[in-house]
């Protein structure tokens, strides 16, 4: 088997430990002893050439890797440049440049401004509704509330609704591009009727339009990575500061069509959709704060690489992800949750999430053993993994702390599936009862000891378990550059494939 250009260039992904450079965002928990057995370690450690079986050597290679469909570039603009969120994003974007050249076209060359005021603040909601938790998690149950019986060509669409932030991109970008043409009207209506409230409005909306720059350029995916603690810092702060202000400006907005119009101001702002949008966008931001609380957590170090925190003041059914931070105000991680069961009921009494050494924030977690209090911020927001209930079969790729996130899907139990992770020391790092229910969900897991085997070839191992479950569907949980090596080549190959967004 040889890899074609495409895949040769990705291959360098496995120069690097893959348990060492996950994200926070996929991490997630354990699951504590369910009465399984836990594999024995004598079957760890031993040679390439022994007889016995390993639950940590991968099956020999069977299966052909076949060739991918179609052209190189064809290939490239299909399953790379051209993917489901930037689709989103533009077709957002192209429907809100119809609505521009119809108010345009409709009042000969220039809008009205309110009119235009109205399509920014109705774009400004759409993408803080794509933040949103119960939203977010109403599209995921619609999405895949569809039966099995269903075309594959049609459920392998609706598992994409994880590309839901261009959505959010898509109108943010134009809600930012609506406002800075209505504060160009602002402006010119100042000029010509210079008058106190018209003031207010311009001064205000060049201040929306100043905030919404700043969150705009700190979201360049480019800077987002490099500097992500002040992403999130300007996204909050001048969110916040743009959401204020916009009272400020509708209020003086109305105002201005009060005095001009001789209407009572209340009935100005009934009437006025601008009103009812913000309305909603305010509501969607105190939803989110408003369940701030100050939870306590209890420890479990796994090794020098992880460690496992519980929370006990809920419960949490399988495929849901929460946010935690030390510091609310300036930074959050996103965790993938496992259900913590009682040993004795099996009834779900706490949920918890693994952490995996990754950053400053990540090791700091790890280094505290003892018993301690940590933020939780919103609603348990479902993820990628819970559209995996749309496929009959599946199989599932994790490397290094990526098989937290699975360890929820691997604990619901719905949908068929054969497993493959890939990390080092797999006892050794993240203890025996993880490896006991990943076994226990795939009697034959592949686990790929990268410590003892070196990096396996991923996509072959990959198609390997397509091949043998015939699965309709793959999904991974990995680093960015192994994640797009293993969708790009299932994808490429008429096998739908999932991983993680990580610029969304």
């Amino acid at each position: 088997m040889t890899l074609n250009q495409s895949e040769k260039g990705q291959a360098g992904a496995f120069r690097q430990p893959l348990g060492e450079d996950l994200a926070p965002l996929p991490a997630s928990s354990t699951l504590p002893s369910t009465g399984t057995t836990t594999p024995s370690l004598h079957s760890v450690g031993k040679g390439a050439d022994e007889k016995l079986e390993d639950p940590f050597r991968g099956p020999p290679s069977r299966a052909v890797l076949p060739e991918q469909l179609g052209s190189e570039l064809s290939r490239q603009i299909r399953h790379k440049y051209a993917s489901s969120y930037r689709k989103i994003f533009g077709v957002i974007f192209t429907a809100n440049l119809a609505v521009f050249v119809g108010l345009v076209a409709g009042a000969r060359g220039s809008p009205n401004s309110r009119d235009v005021g109205s399509a920014a603040s109705a774009n400004l909601m759409i993408s803080i509704l794509f933040r949103q938790e119960e939203f977010v998690n109403l599209c995921y149950e619609i999405c895949t509330c569809v039966p099995h019986s269903w075309p594959v060509s049609i459920r392998k669409r609706l598992a994409k609704v994880f590309h839901y932030g261009g959505c959010h991109s898509g109108a943010g970008t134009a809600a930012v591009v609506w406002y800075l043409l209505y504060t160009i009207l602002a402006t010119k209506e100042w000029i010509d009727e210079p008058l106190t409230d018209v003031l207010v409005n311009m001064i205000t909306s060049w201040i929306l339009v100043t905030m919404f720059f700043v969150i705009l350029t700190s979201a360049h995916p480019d800077l987002r990575r490099k500097f992500h603690d002040y992403f999130e810092a300007f996204h909050r702060f001048a969110g916040w500061t743009a959401l204020c202000t916009f009272w400020i400006h509708n209020i003086f907005s109305a105002r201005v069509t009060a005095r001009q119009t001789e209407t009572a101001l209340g009935i100005v702002l009934i009437n006025s959709p601008n009103f009812w949008f913000i309305c909603v966008s305010t509501s969607c931001t105190l939803a989110s704060w408003s369940r701030l609380r100050r939870r306590t957590v209890y420890p479990e170090r796994l090794s020098e690489h992880t460690t496992r925190l519980h929370f006990k003041y809920r419960g949490m059914a399988p495929f849901y992800g929460l946010k935690i931070s030390d510091k609310p105000l300036t930074e959050w991680h996103a965790f993938a949750t496992i259900p913590d069961t009682d040993p004795e009921s099996g009834k779900i009494n706490g949920f918890s999430v693994v952490v995996s050494n990754a950053g400053d924030w990540t090791k700091k977690q790890i280094n505290k053993p003892n018993e301690r209090k940590l933020w939780v911020r919103g609603a348990p927001l479902h993820g990628l993994l819970y559209t995996s209930k749309l496929f009959k079969r599946i199989v599932v790729v994790a490397t290094g702390s990526g098989i937290g996130p699975c360890l929820s899907l691997l604990f619901a139990g719905i949908t068929p599936r054969r497993v493959l992770w890939s990390t080092r020391d797999p006892l050794k790092t993240y203890g025996p009862a993880v490896v006991a229910e990943v076994q226990r969900a795939d009697p034959k897991a592949i686990i790929w000891n990268t410590t003892q085997k070196g990096h396996p070839n991923i996509v072959q191992e990959t198609y390997q378990l397509v091949h043998e479950s015939d699965a309709e569907a793959v999904f991974i949980i990995s680093n960015p550059k192994v994640t797009e090596l293993v969708v790009f080549g299932m994808q490429t190959r008429g096998i739908p494939a999932y991983g993680a967004i990580f610029d969304s």
